[in-house]
């Protein structure tokens, strides 16, 4: 099933996040290999393709997992929770239904 993963990210989080971005996207490139990634991306702070110093609100991840519990898991392994770049993290589920 298809999981909703949404991280909400602390307040300046931005340099947590840029020390901690390439671990965090080995783990994204991992799930896409291997056929698990519908989508992954953060969401910038202000209506910008490229926010700069005001950094990101979030990420949203949407990927296949076996389980909630697995979603969950995942979700807390992530070097941004690690990092302390995420505040909170929802995990749901995800019914896709277009394209």
């Amino acid at each position: 099933m298809w999981y909703a993963i949404e991280g909400h990210d602390a307040a300046d989080a931005l340099p947590r996040r840029l020390e901690a971005r390439q671990a965090h996207l080995a783990r994204l490139t991992a799930l896409r290999d291997e056929g698990r990634l519908l989508l992954a991306g953060p969401c910038p702070a202000i209506d910008a393709e490229d926010p700069g110093p005001a950094g990101f609100s979030g990420s949203i991840v949407i990927a296949e997992f076996d389980s909630l519990e697995d979603a969950r898991a995942w979700a807390e392994a992530d070097p941004y929770v690690a990092a302390g770049v995420y505040a909170r993290v929802d995990v749901r589920p995800f019914r896709k239904v277009l394209p």
